[in-house]
């Protein structure tokens, strides 16, 4: 089975605009979450999907230096932008990344992908489908059936979102999800506003430029409530908003 990738990322974004290219320790955010990726060493392929606004003409630049490849389409249609970078590719089953989490475990990475390619027939996979892992660690894995069936079928936000469509349509889909103990999906280290950043770059400056285990970041988020506190207020948006 050939899973490929797909790292979504432009530079506009209404709560932190540019945040995929600051600089978080010795590389971006995005270099982030393209190192997690392939540190996992479950992909077959990777790539960055950015939009044709000129303002992503930064991401290109920056996807170049990575060593990773590039793909852009339409902005808001975010399902079309993978169904085209899909298109000219061999796979079977996109694991679908936002390039807004830099500190994804690539163990989880790879874990998410044994288990896909060990059940067959499965649909869609995700750790976030009974979310237990801090939010902005989550994976979450498409086959080839379901995929094409949400970009044949999806409209609006689901477009927005890639997935969303698989898991609140998912019709006599099969879906799968993966949980992990103890809990902490009360934690939030995906960035998102200001106040995220604080808390990711205290996590970096103490932690090391480095891919950290997720049961080694729960436990220092855990010891350090003051550093948990700096986004506790911060509230995701709806599918529907954002």
């Amino acid at each position: 089975m050939r899973i490929v990738g797909i790292v979504q990322a432009r530079m506009g974004s209404t709560r932190l605009p540019g945040k995929v290219l600051r600089e978080l320790g010795d590389r971006s955010v995005l270099g982030w979450v393209v190192r997690a990726a392939r540190e996992a060493g479950a992909l077959d392929d990777l790539v960055v999907a950015t939009t044709t606004e000129p303002a992503d003409d930064a991401v290109v630049a920056e996807c170049h230096r990575l060593g990773v490849a590039c793909h852009r389409g339409p902005v808001d249609d975010v399902l079309t932008r993978f169904a085209q970078v899909l298109a000219g590719r061999r796979w079977d089953a996109v694991m679908r990344f936002t390039a807004d989490c830099p500190l994804l475990d690539p163990e989880v990475i790879r874990e998410a992908a044994l288990v896909f390619r060990a059940v067959p027939g499965l649909d869609y996979l995700s750790t976030s489908l009974a979310r237990t892992l801090p939010r902005g660690i989550d994976v979450e894995l498409a086959g080839r059936a379901a995929f094409e069936r949400a970009d044949a079928e999806a409209a609006g936000y689901h477009r927005t979102h890639v997935t969303s469509y698989l898991y609140e349509q998912p019709g006599d889909a099969r879906l799968l999800g993966l949980a992990y103990r103890p809990a902490a999906d009360d934690l939030r280290v995906t960035l998102d506003t200001e106040d995220d950043w604080r808390l990711i770059s205290a996590v970096v400056a103490e932690l090391g430029d480095r891919c950290v285990p997720v049961r080694t970041l729960v436990g220092w988020l855990r010891e350090r409530p003051e550093v948990c506190g700096l986004n506790a207020h911060v509230r995701q948006k709806a599918l529907q908003d954002a």
